[in-house]
């Protein structure tokens, strides 16, 4: 719903094919599916373990002498294999999806909105044409007071068409726009011989039929090349993504050494020698600039001078040029690191939320969709809104890209553990029967001492 409301303006009066919209939302939902898994075990683990102990099943179990951790175990060999399964649908499955969902969100964006000729309006949606229509019927084909500007030839509104009616058909591969016009006029205005205003020919003609064919290929969406968008992080896997830091570092070291290179050719001494100004100094003068400069005539000083403020501009403008493009390449790999963490993150995000999930089950002793619901979605909320901290403090350099990855699975996995340890010691952390009772215990005895005091 998200993605539907982001895009719906670039979706609206497209005119596309219920086909394009359910293929996009396809691709749109598969990459959704590793942030669903996590969630999906949270959700599932308190359920099923709060089921189990809403019915003393898991009293019965530990009655029997089977252990929380052994009734643990077959599910985290499950969830071990799920978080595997997630790790391999992020790195083959899921650059393939954003590929596909971003090559066809691409095509519909750039596509034109729908043929859309309204009463009364100029509309110049189809190229080198513009038309006005008076009236248009119900039956949406029949027209009158029909208006046609040809612009075909680049040179302003000199040809016009007018006629009383007509219709409107559109061919059935949607390639041209077929309008019938009926009891009409052309009107042309040519180029005069000698390049002046004063005398133009013009052409009037009239017809009862006419019959004019508007090209409509630019409405039809047009499939991109997908080898076009193979460049950006989302799309790449986790080898590709380490290959894609590695070129990035090889084309900073390279470019460090030629913006050195261009750097030294740019001293101010370099230019000196070029221009003879060296010569004139003896050899035991020029340690130093300023005896240097103190030896030459005014006019040469002040062209040196002239000349050091040029080049401390230029290495000025070199160097935030360079400046900027080391920040853009540092972004690039900083995304790229993220994109590859991500991949086991949201595996062993699986795995961590299954020993949140299933300990809380068996501690707040619920089942249903009511408080594990809660639950769930409050502890999911945790992990989301921390990973995105991680990962907008990283992209802002904030942290290390490494760090910002691994902040969510940092914060949580303590909380699993200590979960799963109050578990483990059948903890009433949060059994609101415990709590209940604890507070009406502490209320009978306040009455009851207040009743021994008034004695």
């Amino acid at each position: 719903m998200q993605f539907v409301w982001k895009y719906v303006d670039d979706l609206v009066g497209k005119g596309l094919d219920i086909g394009i919209i359910l293929e996009l939302l396809f691709f749109v939902s598969a990459t959704l599916v590793p942030l669903a898994i996590p969630l999906t075990i949270l959700l599932s683990s308190i359920m099923t373990f709060g089921g189990l102990a809403e019915y003393y099943e898991i009293t019965a179990l530990k009655a029997a002498g089977i252990s929380l951790q052994r009734i643990f175990r077959p599910l985290i060999f499950f969830t071990l294999l799920l978080s595997a399964a997630a790790f391999f649908f992020s790195n083959y499955v899921l650059p393939l999806a954003n590929l596909k969902m971003g090559v066809l969100l691409y095509d519909i964006t750039h596509k034109k909105p729908a043929l859309e000729i309204r009463e009364g309006v100029f509309y110049n949606g189809i190229e080198n044409y513009t038309l006005r229509v008076g009236k248009k019927w119900k039956d949406g084909k029949s027209l009158s007071n029909i208006m046609i500007y040809d612009h075909s030839e680049n040179r302003g509104n000199t040809k016009v068409t007018l006629a009383d009616s007509g219709v409107m058909e559109v061919t059935a591969d949607k390639r041209f726009l077929i309008l019938t016009l009926i009891n009409g006029h052309n009107y042309e205005e040519g180029e005069s011989e000698n390049g002046k205003n004063d005398y133009k020919p013009y052409v009037r003609s009239t017809f009862k039929k006419q019959i004019v064919r508007l090209d409509l290929s630019d409405f039809k969406m047009m499939r991109s090349d997908a080898s076009l968008f193979k460049g950006h992080y989302s799309i790449l896997r986790a080898k590709e993504l380490l290959a894609a830091v590695d070129s990035e570092e090889v084309y900073t070291q390279r470019r460090n050494k030629i913006n050195y290179s261009q750097l030294t050719n740019f001293l101010m001494s370099r230019d000196l020698k070029r221009r003879g100004f060296e010569s004139r100094i003896q050899p035991y003068e020029k340690e130093t600039y300023v005896e240097y400069l103190r030896q030459l005539p005014k006019a040469d000083r002040m062209q040196v001078y002239d000349a050091a403020l040029n080049f401390a501009r230029s290495n000025s403008s070199f160097v935030e040029s360079g400046k900027f493009e080391q920040e853009v390449r540092d972004g690039n790999k900083v995304r790229y690191y993220i994109e590859f963490h991500k991949k086991f993150t949201l595996s062993i995000a699986c795995l961590v939320l299954f020993f949140i999930g299933a300990p809380l089950g068996a501690i707040i002793r619920k089942g249903g969709l009511g408080m594990p619901a809660l639950f769930a979605v409050g502890f999911f909320l945790v992990f989301y809104v921390v990973s995105i901290i991680g990962e907008k403090s990283a992209k802002e350099g904030g942290l290390n890209p490494h760090v910002g990855s691994w902040l969510a699975i940092a914060v949580l996995l303590p909380v699993g553990i200590f979960l799963t340890y109050k578990a483990t010691k059948d903890s009433v952390l949060f059994d609101m029967e415990f709590y209940k009772s604890l507070f009406m215990r502490r209320k009978i005895y306040a009455t009851g001492a207040k009743d021994s005091a008034n004695l």
